[in-house]
C-alpha cells in the first residue's frame, strides 16, 4: 500500500465518489459519517496493493480502476479468483473477522479509487445495519464471481476465459478501454502468455478489440458476449439479483 499515491485534493468529488456503486448505495448518514475519511488514491496498473498475509490496513472503494485478488503458487505460478471494480470494495477480510488473507491484491487496470482506513470500516459495519447488509450481499456476489471463475478455469478454453475476464472488467469500469498488458493477462488467467496473444488476435481481427501499446479497447461488446461461455452471464445476473447493480449503459 506505499505505493499509492494519496491525491491532494481538500475537497470530497461526490460526482466521482459516485462512480463506486457501494458508495453511492450507502444512507446519506453514513456518508456523511465516513466522508472526513476518504481519501482519493492513484492506483497505478501492476501495483500490489496487499501481498499474502499482509495485515491489510484500508478498504479500497475503485471508482475507473479494477483491482484482481490473485493467488500465487509457490512456483511463482499465478491465477486471478475476482476482480473488483466500481461496483465493490476490497478489503472484505476486514468485516468478516480476519485482517489478512492468503491471497495478494494487484492493480489489473489502471485508474482511481477511494480508501477508507480499516478501523473506520469496522466501526461503521458495526453501528450501520444499512452498510452491513449492503457489504455482506456484494461479498456474497464476490464469492458467486470465485467459484464460477474456478470453473470457467477448469473446463473452458483460453478464448472464452479471455472473453469472460474481459466483459468482467468492462462492467466494472465506466468506460470501454482497459489499461492493461497482455502479460498481465496471462498471469490473471494463469495461463501462457502465447496462449493470451493468439486468443486476443482473433478477436481484434473480427473487430471485437482493439490493443495498442498498453491499452485494449472493447469495440464491439455484443460479439464478445456471444463468444465468451456461461459463466460470464451466471455472475453478471448474481450481482444484478443481488446488489441491483448493472454495468454502464455507454457499454451496451
Amino acid at each position: 500500500m506505499d505505493s499509492i499515491q494519496v491525491m491532494d485534493n481538500g475537497e470530497f468529488p461526490e460526482s466521482t465518489c459516485e462512480q463506486n456503486y457501494l458508495l453511492s448505495a450507502l444512507p446519506e448518514m453514513v456518508k456523511v459519517r465516513i466522508k472526513p475519511h476518504l481519501e482519493v488514491v492513484d492506483l497505478p496498473l501492476g501495483d500490489s496493493l496487499y501481498e499474502s498475509g499482509d495485515k491489510i490496513k484500508y478498504a479500497i472503494f475503485p471508482t475507473n480502476s479494477i483491482i484482481s485478488l490473485v493467488y500465487v503458487m509457490e512456483n511463482g505460478d499465478s491465477a486471478e479468483i475476482s476482480v473488483i471494480g466500481n461496483d465493490g470494495m476490497m478489503g472484505t477480510a476486514l468485516f468478516l473477522g480476519g485482517d489478512s488473507t492468503p491471497h495478494r491484491a494487484v492493480v489489473q487496470s489502471a485508474g482511481m479509487a477511494y480508501r477508507l482506513p480499516a478501523q473506520v470500516l469496522k466501526e461503521e459495519f458495526d453501528r450501520s445495519k444499512e452498510f452491513r447488509d449492503l457489504l455482506l450481499l456484494y461479498t456474497q456476489s464476490l464469492m458467486t464471481q470465485m467459484a464460477q471463475t474456478a470453473v470457467c478455469n477448469r473446463h473452458h478454453s483460453v478464448d472464452q476465459q479471455l472473453c469472460r475476464w474481459l466483459l468482467l472488467s468492462l462492467d466494472r469500469i465506466p468506460t470501454n478501454v482497459l489499461t492493461m498488458t497482455q502479460e498481465l493477462i496471462a498471469n490473471m488467467l494463469g495461463v501462457r502468455r502465447e496462449g493470451v496473444s493468439v486468443a486476443a488476435g482473433k478477436l481484434q481481427k473480427a473487430g471485437i478489440i482493439e490493443y495498442q501499446r498498453g491499452r485494449l479497447t472493447i469495440t464491439n461488446r455484443a460479439e464478445l458476449e456471444k463468444l465468451s461461455c456461461e459463466c460470464y452471464e451466471v455472475v453478471k445476473v448474481e450481482c444484478e439479483r443481488l446488489l441491483h447493480y448493472k454495468p454502464s449503459s455507454s457499454h451496451k
